[in-house]
């Protein structure tokens, strides 16, 4: 093997790279382990096909680098077994001047690349570096990928109220299907959330997601908008422009604030969905589309119709499937288990300690209407993450709006019978019984926070939680 200085460039980078080296001519195997080992890669030597093969089934590499002509297991058997047992794994081939083609043959079947005898450093750690280059892509693709199901996946609404529970259920039947969806709800309550967990929980989550606000734009940028234009379809189009919906190809096209739609576009709109078809503003030609619509809106469009705002027909077409999201006054058991996530969220954001809420705080959180919904909570608690310099959130943390709010005489249950006046004249024990179950749901679970709210030791909890069977 030809040496030659070390190149900095190709020294890996962020991620660890682990490469297994497989050849039946030990010191060949040995010199090309060194040769990557000194730019810092993690290496390991199989002097044989059925020790690489071992190595393989037992452990995890990136990169697997394998000699094509070997007794007994061949470096084809090494790219097979590797693809079967390390799906993220490179495999590149070092083969001899008269086996070529084989090794042209072994990259029709999925090797990464091949490196002819006799070596050469640069090559070898040019080809290694692009190998594993690939694989950081790949597992970056990986990561992106779960941090979008974390974040818009089903796990990702944070709720504990049976009605939630019930809107989430309904998202999980629809989302593998093809469905036109619309989601109503008021404002602030989650609705491109639900949209976006659909989506993601789809057959078409590695197609893109693509969201516009109708509220937002005028008749005539709003078409632009969703259906492209063609240079000088008006005075300011100097180019050609792709719309949404070609954009969303393949994907999800989600309308907010449908409602807001100006009644032109609505027919436009309409033929689309009829179709699958869209026209460029300034074009003649139409052009197909694959795409899943959601929408959403803050208006009762039943209301919308009858005034004349909004077609009958597109609402019909907008409606296959209907999802109707709750105001959170309409779902109080979520507002504690969501203001624990924001507060989990800007901590992280803020590089704070905040670690938890006032039992006086968390009474008037949950007293409060919260008209703003979800964005009003997100906006409050990171106020309040912000200006907390003693690590609980308090009522000197709280903002304005929450100053003066009374804390509820009652506390609603989904569906069960008992209130605080129900149970008056009640055993004790009942009424503890009670108290300490709602503290539990309204702490989404959180025992060292029901404790808190309680005003009781976390031991005394634990206990009386085991008595009551909860």
């Amino acid at each position: 093997m030809n040496d030659s200085p070390i190149d900095s460039s190709s020294t890996p980078t962020t991620i660890p790279i682990r490469v297994l080296v497989v050849d039946n001519d030990k010191n060949h195997a040995q010199a090309m382990a060194e040769t990557l080992e000194r730019v810092g890669y993690a290496c390991t030597a199989a002097t044989s096909g059925p020790e690489g093969a071992r190595f393989i089934e037992q452990g995890t590499f990136d990169v697997v680098i394998t000699d094509l002509v070997m007794n007994e297991v061949d470096g084809e058997a090494i790219l097979r077994l590797a693809r079967e047992c390390l799906p993220a794994c490179e495999v590149i081939v070092v083969t001899g001047h008269a086996s070529v083609p084989k090794a042209v043959e072994a990259m029709q079947q999925g090797a990464f690349n091949f490196l002819e005898k006799p070596l050469n450093t640069d090559r070898l750690r040019a080809v290694a570096q692009r190998a594993a280059d690939a694989v950081r892509l790949k597992l970056a693709n990986v990561d992106l990928q779960q941090r979008l199901d974390e974040r818009f996946g089903f796990e990702g609404i944070i709720y504990a109220s049976e009605t939630m529970k019930r809107v989430v259920e309904r998202v999980k039947r629809i989302a593998p299907t093809d469905a036109t969806v619309l989601i109503s709800g008021e404002t602030g309550t989650g609705k491109e959330l639900i949209a976006q967990a659909i989506h993601q929980n789809s057959p078409r989550k590695k197609k893109p997601f693509v969201a516009l606000n109708c509220a937002a734009l005028s008749e005539h940028l709003l078409e632009s908008e969703l259906f492209g234009h063609v240079k000088g379809a008006y005075t300011d189009a100097g180019a050609d422009r792709v719309g949404r919906f070609e954009y969303a190809h393949g994907g999800t096209l989600f309308l907010d604030e449908v409602g807001d739609m100006p009644m032109p576009t609505q027919i436009k709109l309409l033929r689309v969905l009829e179709s699958g078809e869209i026209v460029r503003v300034g074009e003649n030609k139409p052009t197909q589309v694959n795409v899943r619509l959601l929408s959403a809106t803050n208006r009762d469009l039943n209301d919308a119709i009858q005034s004349g705002a909004f077609r009958h027909d597109l609402y019909h077409r907008l409606k296959v499937v209907t999802i109707d999201l709750p105001g959170l006054k309409h779902r109080r058991e979520d507002i504690i288990p969501l203001i624990d996530h924001f507060r989990k969220m800007f901590n992280k954001k803020h590089h704070k300690q905040i670690k938890g809420l006032s039992s006086s705080v968390s009474r008037k959180l949950f007293a409060y209407d919260w008209p703003g919904n979800v964005r009003q909570v997100r906006n409050f608690v990171e106020s309040m993450v912000v200006v907390d310099n003693d690590t609980i959130l308090d009522e000197d943390d709280l903002p304005m709006e929450l100053m003066e709010v009374q804390e509820r005489e009652t506390v609603p249950t989904d569906g069960a019978s008992n209130t605080p006046w129900n149970l008056v004249g009640r055993p004790l024990e009942e009424i503890e019984h009670w108290a300490i179950e709602q503290t539990l749901r309204l702490a989404h679970g959180n025992r060292e926070e029901t404790a808190r709210i309680l005003g009781i030791g976390a031991r005394t909890l634990y206990r009386k939680i085991k008595d009551y069977g909860l």
